[in-house]
Parts: structure tokens; sequence; C-alpha cells
């Protein structure tokens, strides 16, 4: 068997690591790396992406690309990745950013990649937020695929056995949590309601094979819980579309969970899987529902005592304060950076294994000043308002 060399140190940076993609030359085991990263690329106008992906020369996703170059993630999911169908978003990313040494760092490939259809900026031909006037996006966004979402693998995806549920109605989930006004009158009509797709972008559930076994990434992005009024409908919609989840695993072959290809049931009892992105809900802090996401984290199927933290989120919150020093969670386990006298920083972004699943580590990039790096290196995580998550595991 090969020597494995996996950094197991919770604080310490991913590139330390400088880790390949360790194998069982006995096929007993295979230990891989899965991330997720919101790169805040949502841009303004359509087209946007596609053009500076074809440029190579966009400073921002220069800097996404080192990120993973230091990080070298075997499976990556990068939230608001604005979908644009035809445009070879992944080999033009692969070609020009990530083929390419960014600031003198290991280039890295990602030979099989997953991007579709999102519900951001599609219309519904409703009117979903009362104005009198028809047209509403299903998810936000002011075009079709705005802050999308692309997979890249160094492993191999199974076309035939991954699924997508864009489509899936929030009424057909058992128990849904449909908004309703002070008065106690819904807060969309039942025309709306029998219409309202759950997923805000998609839920994915994409099936790779690693050296002969299966892994099943869980992918979503579900509605920030805000930008609402007292009905909480975004804040209600993000519990539920984490909640699908939850039904998604204990579902039988026969439920009423149905795909976009038209597939029934849930995911077959013992598969390996791992949910990842970022869910927009802290366990302890911000505007989510309470529950939120400790639905996931005390879900008897999920493994969540490997608590990513770093030195840069515990340093953020101390020199940043304000609200920061009014939350309740672990400052060291944020992933994300926002507005100091209203959010402040919190942990959004999760990599999520399930119970058969060896956890190595665990971490989040987000380089401090203990870290002893280079200000070049601690500069890189203006990238976005959110910090890329790693996951070791072995299968």
């Amino acid at each position: 068997m090969r020597s494995i060399f996996i950094c197991t140190a919770l604080l310490l940076l991913p590139s330390a690591c400088d880790r390949p993609v360790t194998v069982s030359t006995q096929a007993e085991s295979v230990d891989l790396r899965i991330a997720t990263f919101n790169i805040a690329m949502g841009l303004e106008k359509k087209g946007q992406l596609g053009q500076a992906l074809a440029l190579g020369r966009d400073l921002r996703l220069q800097q996404v690309a080192e990120i993973l170059q230091r990080v070298r993630p075997d499976i990556i999911l990068l939230n608001e990745f604005d979908y644009e169908p035809g445009s070879g978003a992944a080999g033009l990313f692969n070609t020009n950013y990530l083929a390419k040494s960014q600031n003198g760092q290991q280039t890295i490939q990602y030979p099989y990649s997953f991007r579709a259809a999102v519900n951001t900026g599609i219309d519904s031909g409703l009117d979903l937020d009362g104005d009198g006037k028809p047209g509403d996006a299903f998810g936000y966004g002011a075009f079709p695929g705005q802050y999308g979402m692309l997979v890249l693998s160094r492993y191999p995806l199974q076309p035939d056995k991954s699924r997508s549920f864009q489509h899936f109605l929030w009424s057909a989930l058992p128990g849904a949590r449909r908004p309703r006004n002070p008065d106690g009158s819904d807060y969309y009509s039942d025309e709306i309601w029998n219409q309202l797709r759950l997923s805000s972008k998609s839920h994915w559930d994409l099936v790779f094979e690693i050296e002969g076994r299966e892994l099943h990434l869980l992918a979503y992005h579900p509605t920030p819980p805000v930008f609402d009024g007292p009905e909480d409908h975004n804040g209600m919609r993000n519990f539920d579309e984490t909640r699908f989840w939850i039904e998604y695993l204990q579902a039988d072959a026969d439920s009423y969970m149905v795909d976009d290809h038209g597939r029934r049931g849930g995911l077959e009892p013992g598969a390996n899987f791992v949910i990842a992105g970022d869910l927009n809900a802290d366990p302890f802090d911000g505007d989510s529902s309470e529950g939120a996401v400790r639905q996931l984290l005390d879900f008897p199927m999920i493994n969540s005592r490997c608590l990513p933290k770093s030195a840069g989120a515990l340093e953020a919150s101390a020199t940043q304060g304000r609200i920061n020093l009014k939350h309740q969670g672990d400052p060291a386990a944020d992933t994300s950076d926002f507005n100091d006298e209203y959010a402040g920083n919190l942990r959004l972004d999760y990599v999520l294994p399930s119970q058969g699943l060896v956890i190595r580590g665990c971490g989040v990039f987000w380089p401090g000043v203990s870290d002893g790096v280079s200000e070049d290196t601690h500069e890189l995580v203006k990238a976005s308002d959110h910090r890329l998550v790693w996951l070791d595991i072995s299968l």
C-alpha cells in the first residue's frame, strides 16, 4: 500500500499538505478530499462569466484557481458559478486558469465535470412577490443560470445513475412550511403554491465511480433566509430545501420523490454520500429558521463530528468585532465574511459525510497571520465573501 500523507490538524493550511491522490494499491481503501466553495461569481449580465473564462485574465478567477491549486480537492462544488449552456465553462476554467500556475502553485486538472440548468432567473409566469406583475423567477436571478453550480472531479461521473430535482415542487414535500401572513392567511395563493418549485437553484445527486466504489455527492445551494417580511417565505424555503435531503435519505423506492427524469425514490440504503454546498444557515447565529442546518448536523445518518476551523476566521472575528462579538457559535468555524454591523461572519458552508465513511480531517481555507503565510496568501480570501471548506475521507 502507498504511504498516506494527510493533513489532520484542523488549523493547518491545506497547501502545507501538498496532498496527491492517495489510493491503496490493494484496493482496500481510497482516500480523497471533497470541498465546497461559493466563489461569488454571480455576475450582473449573461455572458460575462463566459467571456472572463475565455480571456483567462480575470483576477478573481485566478485567485479561485490558486486556492484550488493549494487545497487540491479531488471533487469540488463551486457555488455561484453562472450556468451558460454551451459555453464550455469547465474546459475553459481548466485550460485558462487551473492548467496555469498561479503564483508558483502546482497546476491541477479536472477531467470530469457536471453543470446543469438551475431555477435562478427562470420566469415562473407567476406573481411570486405580490406586486401584481407576473413574471417573477423561480429563484432570484437577473437572468437564467445566474448563481449556478459547477462540480469538478478527478473521478468519472456516472450520468445514468445521477439525478437532479430542479422541478420538484415545494408543495410535494410532506409537511412543507407554507408561508403565511401575520393574519394567518396564505402568503402564496393555491394557484402559485401548487406550481412553486422547492429548489432556488437545484438539488443534485451526482454519483462518482472511485476506484470501483460509488460515492454520491448531494449538492445544493438553498436560498438566503433574508430579503423577505414577517411571513418569512425565504427562511421557510431555506429550511425545506435542506429538509429535502433528510427526506431523500429515507424515502422508499416508490415514494413521492420524483426527479427531473421521472424516476422515483430516494437514496438507496447503505450508499456512501457527502452533502455539500453553501447552505445559507448557521447552527447558532444569523437569520435562518431555528434548526435549519441542525436537521443535517444532528441527523443519525450523517457524521458531523469533524468541525472545520481556521485561524483566519478566529482572527477576523476578533479584529472586525461589532456583531461578531455577540455571536454564540465558535468563531473559528466561520466560513463567510459579511457586513459586521448586520450579519457578521457565519458558518454557512458545509461538507457532511455519511456515517459509513472514515473522516481523516477537515478544514477551511482562511489563512491567518498566526499561520505565518505571506501577505499574498492572506489576501487570497478576498476572492469571495465565502471560504473553501474541505473534508478528507476514506472509502
